[in-house]
């Protein structure tokens, strides 16, 4: 009779908890097999772009790495290797992930899928072959130019060991390779052997460093703008293929002046006291007058004159035409000489730079070199002997000594207690002396293979004021210098003046002298021009002729002989060339004389 217990209450929400789980669940267990879509957008590591197989979770940015990859980062660098910020392993967090295997891709279900899956492995495996192949041939490339670079640095290192195994072999002769930029007194004796001491002592330190250049590279050139430990520019030197090329020049041109004979055509005495002008020439500005140098070019009779209006002229004498004007430099043209073996003209300027001019068939001349060596204003160019070499002297108290060819200073030479600078300068006929003047009246004498100073004329036995010109006689014996007080003539045998020739009074200096060719005659100029007939040490040398200065200023500045005294050329502060000779008639009839005397 009890009642039964009510029946329990179904778990119908309970069943459809559990219903609606299941439900939600269904689209996730109903992805089709292969799809990865959601597992590839989510699971990338951010360092190799594969799916990690031990995946962790940054805390600092929410990027997901490869275990083993971003612990190697961290070890290494201590930052997150995307956003950069610092980064431990304490702030990474492992992912856990199912551990079912990846099913297999939709593209490989079908043959279709395949294939395209081939086409592009075959598509990605030409492109690696092709950049293969241009880094070969990039490889091939660079590997042929470094066997070029080592066969060429094998032969330069062949050419300088044999080259120093040659220099070891002219240690006894290593004096000469020296370039003395600061030579000192030094005795005669000293250079008429030939022999110099070998001492660290009488170098600087940058010629010590070319000393040791030339015996181990007797090769070697310095460039223009090395420098040595003192500042001062490196040059090569004159090397013993110079010094003997000098030598045996010297030796050539001593023996054929001791056959030298006057020759018959030279003007003789009664026909320079006939010169007279004969022509004028006006060849530079009349705002910048002033000619100060004159050379003449005999075989061609082309008289070149340089001006203080920065112009070098170039005159046709037979024909009284102007060749051309040289333009180049920016200041007064203080110096100029022929180089006829090669149809050349150097001129030397105020404006510190001495010109090397190439002539041209037309009767042009080009700039061919440029020298900028001295520190100061150039006053004197001469040419050696062989014309292969040329000199020049600076207000810089240096003086310098150039191969013509290359335009090269091959030495630069000076003495530490010179502070005058020099003025004036002349290579000796044989072409192993060079004389230079100085602006306080010193007049020294350098021997050329050595640079070494072998005499100085100063003091009572020197000149008062500026050495203005000097000149060497042809018969190798006499110097003529010229200065305010006049023209000391020099005997060289014996190192002595035994003559002073002063043609005017104390306040007009001597602006030019010069020897004839044949050694005849010197022609003195300073406010007019005075022609001497040279004699020997005991004789008097007799005043020939006086020409007068018709320029009207009063200072005649540059004096030159024709070829065979036949005229003389004048400069003065003017800005004409006068030439001074026998008239029209004159001439012919000496010409003919001359003819029927032959």
């Amino acid at each position: 009779g009890a009642n039964p217990p009510p029946p329990s209450p179904k778990p119908t929400p309970r069943r459809c908890h559990h219903h609606c789980r299941r439900r939600r669940a269904r689209p996730l267990e109903a992805q089709p097999p292969g799809d990865t879509t959601v597992v590839s957008a989510a699971m990338i590591c951010a360092i190799s772009g594969e799916v990690p197989e031990d995946p962790v979770l940054s805390t600092n940015s929410g990027l997901l790495f490869e275990r083993r990859l971003i612990q190697r980062y961290i070890e290494d660098h201590g930052k997150c290797p995307v956003t950069k910020e610092e980064l431990a392993m304490d702030d990474l967090v492992t992912v856990k992930t199912n551990k079912i295997p990846k099913p297999r891709p939709l593209q490989a279900a079908s043959v279709p899928g395949l294939l395209g899956m081939f086409q592009n492995e075959w598509d990605a495996l030409m492109l690696s072959n092709f950049a293969l192949e241009q880094q070969l041939h990039t490889a091939r490339q660079e590997l042929s130019h470094a066997l070029y670079q080592h066969d060429a640095a094998c032969r330069v290192i062949a050419r300088l060991k044999k080259e120093r195994d040659e220099s070891r072999t002219l240690l006894a002769q290593a004096e000469r390779q020296i370039p003395i930029s600061a030579a000192g007194p030094a005795p005669v004796a000293a250079v008429t052997n030939g022999k110099r001491g070998f001492h660290r002592s009488n170098m600087s330190k940058a010629n010590f460093f070319v000393c040791f250049a030339l015996i181990l590279f007797p090769g070697y050139t310095a460039l223009e703008d090395e420098v040595g430990p003192d500042g001062k520019k490196i040059r090569p030197g004159i090397n013993p293929v110079i010094i003997d090329e000098l030598t045996e020049c010297n030796s050539v041109l001593s023996a054929q002046r001791k056959k030298r004979q006057v020759p018959p055509s030279l003007a003789p005495i009664d026909a320079l006291e006939r010169y007279t002008q004969i022509s004028s020439h006006p060849l530079h500005k009349t705002n910048k007058p002033g000619i100060l140098s004159i050379d003449i070019h005999h075989s061609k009779d082309i008289i070149a004159t340089g001006g203080i209006d920065t112009n070098a002229v170039l005159f046709d004498r037979p024909s009284g035409q102007v060749l051309c004007t040289l333009t180049d430099h920016s200041k007064k043209i203080t110096s100029l000489k022929f180089v006829p073996r090669d149809e050349l003209l150097i001129t030397g300027s105020a404006d510190k730079t001495v010109r090397v001019w190439q002539g041209n068939e037309d009767g042009s001349y080009g700039c061919r070199h440029t020298m900028r060596d001295h520190g100061a204003e150039v006053e004197a160019v001469t040419v050696h002997a062989s014309q292969k070499y040329f000199a020049t002297a600076s207000r810089d108290s240096t003086w310098c000594f150039y191969d013509i060819s290359t335009g090269s200073c091959l030495t630069q030479v000076g003495e530490a207690s010179g502070q005058d600078g020099y003025t004036s300068a002349a290579f000796h006929p044989d072409g192993l002396i060079l004389g230079t003047g100085t602006s306080e009246g010193v007049i020294k004498i350098w021997d050329v293979k050595s640079q070494a100073r072998v005499a100085k004329f100063e003091g009572e036995v020197g000149h008062v004021g500026t050495v203005t010109a000097m000149s060497f006689s042809e018969n190798g014996y006499f110097l003529a210098t010229a200065a305010l007080d006049g023209v000391k003539l020099w005997d060289l045998r014996k190192l002595r003046n035994f003559r002073t020739l002063s043609p005017y009074d104390p306040d007009t200096p001597t602006s030019s002298v010069e020897f004839d060719f044949s050694g005849s005659y010197i022609a003195v100029a300073g406010s007019d021009i005075r022609v001497y007939q040279v004699a020997n040490v005991k004789t008097e040398w007799n005043l020939v002729k006086t020409l007068p200065d018709l320029s009207g200023t009063g200072k005649v500045t540059s004096v030159k002989f024709g070829a065979d005294a036949k005229y003389v050329a004048v400069g003065s502060m003017d800005h004409n060339l006068r030439v001074f000779g026998l008239p029209g008639d004159e001439q012919m009839e000496e010409a003919k004389s001359e003819s029927a005397a032959q």
